[in-house]
């Protein structure tokens, strides 16, 4: 399912229209192996039933805890990736409602786990820079600590931001379970369920006809590439780009610019399941796009953390500093992710 160029998609287009249209298939029903749709659902939504009765059972174990909410969101992730793809085939205010309720899932358990990464990741890049600007520091006061106006701020920066994502995750850990204790979330688990046994289509679609299957995973490739040629991959064709660095600061967190970004990221991951549930094994030669998209959404996020932090009021000048600091080198991190990306994606695209 490699990418192809961005004007042949209102041609795929046109041909999964007309495929639809042409009536339901001659033999066959839902569930057969001529059916990879209905299998690839219920094969997620048994994985997703799973997971959350290993959370059930996870008990005290944070390891065994984490472990669960990462196999019951991958799944969801699957499931909602699935239903955006076959779309057209299946019952469209369900399917639209399920979908919009594994998100809000998905979301709402990651949130948790999202803040520990995060806090890790800002409470690392500090160390680093406040070591690096040690060993550059001269002359070493009598006490033993260098001076400067890094390792003076980085301490109290760093009791900052454990401060704020540690709430910050709390916050969100108690989110976690009452969501989990929610009617929503009881009505999406038993709409899982549900799905686990049966997939509803529409009436008159064609699930078993293979040129209606493949044209709407198709269509994921060529949103792909819509999505990557309306990237600035010019702009990333340096490690480190001063002018893109100078607009992500100049809103919080860069948002304006990493939104592209992210949704090529999301783009790339629902054609890789699109992939999946065709039983084609996903492309080598994307994997390490995917990769520096998954760095550039870590970086940009922690670039995120560390400006909230930085407007806290009150803080002292070289704890904004230090803040200040970090939150430049999360956004070197963005641009270089971005750099990779470009590389890596013209290289397979050239195969």
């Amino acid at each position: 399912m490699a990418p192809r160029p961005p004007e042949q998609a209102r041609t795929q287009g046109t041909r999964v229209r007309a495929a639809l249209h042409s009536g339901p298939p001659a033999t066959g029903a839902p569930g057969t192996p001529g059916d990879p749709v209905t299998t690839y659902l219920q094969e997620q939504a048994a994985a997703f039933l799973r997971a959350l009765r290993a959370r059930r059972e996870s008990g005290t174990s944070a390891a065994a805890t984490e472990a669960a909410v990462h196999a019951l969101r991958g799944a969801a992730h699957r499931v909602e990736a699935t239903l955006h793809t076959f779309r057209p085939l299946l019952e469209a205010e369900w399917a639209e409602q399920l979908q919009a309720e594994l998100n809000w899932l998905s979301a709402v358990l990651g949130n948790e786990y999202a803040c520990a990464h995060r806090l890790g990741r800002l409470l690392g890049a500090l160390r680093r820079l406040r070591d690096e600007e040690g060993v550059r520091a001269a002359p070493v006061p009598a006490q033993g600590h260098p001076e400067g106006p890094l390792p003076m701020g980085a301490a109290r920066a760093g009791a900052l931001l454990d401060r704020q994502l540690t709430l910050a995750r709390n916050r969100a850990h108690s989110a976690a379970l009452d969501a989990l204790g929610s009617a929503r979330f009881h009505a999406v688990a038993d709409a899982v369920a549900v799905l686990a046994s049966e997939v509803p289509y529409r009436r008159g679609a064609s699930p078993l006809d293979p040129e209606v299957v493949g044209a709407l995973a198709s269509l994921t490739s060529h949103r792909l590439a819509d999505a990557v040629a309306a990237l600035p991959l010019d702009r990333a064709g340096a490690p480190y780009n001063a002018d893109a660095s100078a607009l992500g600061s100049a809103a919080p967190g860069g948002e304006p610019q990493d939104a592209p970004w992210h949704r090529v990221r999301g783009l790339l991951r629902v054609r890789v399941y699109a992939a999946e549930a065709l039983g084609a094994v996903p492309e080598a030669r994307t994997a390490p796009g995917a990769r520096a998209l998954d760095r550039h959404r870590e970086a940009a996020d922690a670039a995120t953390a560390a400006a909230a932090a930085a407007r806290t009021p009150r803080i002292a000048p070289p704890t904004a500093y230090a803040l200040g600091v970090l939150h430049a080198v999360q956004r070197q991190e963005v641009e270089a992710a971005r750099h990779t990306f470009q590389r890596v994606w013209r290289e397979a695209v050239r195969v």
